[in-house]
């Protein structure tokens, strides 16, 4: 039996639908990458999917608000992390 979404839930369904949006149009583009540009941009696709995830284990109620938060804390600190340049951009740069 299906139970019926909260405004939070249908908000949060919308949420994962949007991610999933981003996924399935930014995927199209990673075969056009080459080597770390590739890998740096699976690794954020993958982010979005988990992200993504949490949104819809909030909607069906599986984890609560304070969890969800923390999930999504954690996924922009990643995301963060994997937009820093790296060491060789750096160098590249000068």
């Amino acid at each position: 039996m299906r139970r019926k979404l909260t405004w939070r839930g249908r908000k949060a369904v919308h949420s994962a639908r949007v991610l999933d949006e981003v996924v399935n149009t930014e995927v199209r583009l990673v075969p056009q990458l080459t080597g770390e540009a590739q890998r740096r941009a699976v690794d954020h696709l993958a982010e979005l999917v988990l992200l993504s995830q949490a949104y819809r284990h909030y909607s069906y109620g599986w984890i609560g608000r304070r969890e969800l938060e923390r999930r999504g804390k954690g996924a922009l600190g990643r995301l963060e992390a994997l937009s820093a340049p790296t060491v060789q951009q750096l160098t590249e740069r000068e």
